[in-house]
């Protein structure tokens, strides 16, 4: 089976890639793009299935097909609401709400293989989505987190925490005051909720703000040191093969 995802956030591309691996499934291709997914379609041989993101950053996934026959099942991946959801289901194998879960995953792969042929290539209106869609609705990300002391709780506004991380199996923000607070929640759920242009994941155990970072520095095996306003716990390293898009990502 040849699968392709086109999803424009490379994190939620590489979260959904890896999610599909524990299902026994490769992914063949990652596509960011509806340029880049056009002149794709134009080279290769179409995949057997595609996870579909409705909203990428040059336009609608639609527009790709513009010029396409469709030779695919599609199972789309959508932070769009309830209201657009009745056109994904007439036109698609399956759809999937961000972030996305395991098991509902699990279950539109298994429909999807337990599919005729001919059931599979479905055919495809756009038109009918695109008219739900004439108002796209903007995709939400945190604002604050809450985390319990004693007996309060405390909200923690995402714009005054430098950097969020793992450490004995915890999660931690920690702020622009320099306190350390304890979330109830995986740095893989954050990379569904945190604003990528604020927050970027550096390697396995950091993301790290923007705004939070006072200077870069070459480090070794190609990588970079950041150094942050406050945060000084322990060294801040982007991996190796990260830098490229944390350069990206700066610019």
């Amino acid at each position: 089976m040849k699968v392709l995802i086109i999803e424009d956030e490379k994190p939620s591309a590489r979260r959904l890639q890896r999610m599909l691996n524990k299902l026994d499934v490769q992914v063949d291709q990652m596509l960011h793009s509806v340029e880049e997914s056009k002149e794709w379609f134009s080279k290769n041989i179409h995949p057997d299935l595609i996870f579909l993101d409705i909203q990428l950053s040059d336009g609608l996934s639609f527009e790709i097909f513009d010029s396409v026959e469709v030779k695919s099942a599609i199972i789309f991946t959508t932070a769009f609401d309830e209201y657009a959801l009745q056109a994904f289901k007439l036109n698609s194998i399956d759809y999937l709400l961000k972030p996305i879960d395991e098991e509902e995953l699990s279950t539109a792969v298994t429909k999807y293989r337990s599919l005729k042929p001919k059931e599979q290539a479905i055919q495809l209106n756009f038109d009918d989505i695109k008219k739900l869609l004439v108002n796209p609705v903007e995709r939400e990300y945190k604002k604050r987190f809450t985390t319990k002391i004693g007996q309060h709780i405390k909200m923690i506004p995402v714009d005054e925490i430098e950097c969020v991380y793992s450490e004995n199996k915890g999660t931690y923000a920690h702020t622009v005051e320099g306190r350390d607070y304890l979330l109830d929640t995986t740095l893989e759920q954050l990379e569904e909720e945190l604003e990528p242009e604020l927050f970027f994941r550096i390697n396995r155990k950091f993301f790290v703000n923007i705004n939070a970072i006072r200077d870069i520095i070459s480090y070794t095996n190609s990588r970079l040191q950041l150094k942050l306003n406050s945060y000084k716990e322990q060294e801040v390293i982007v991996a190796r093969e990260k830098v490229r898009d944390f350069k990206l990502w700066l610019e």
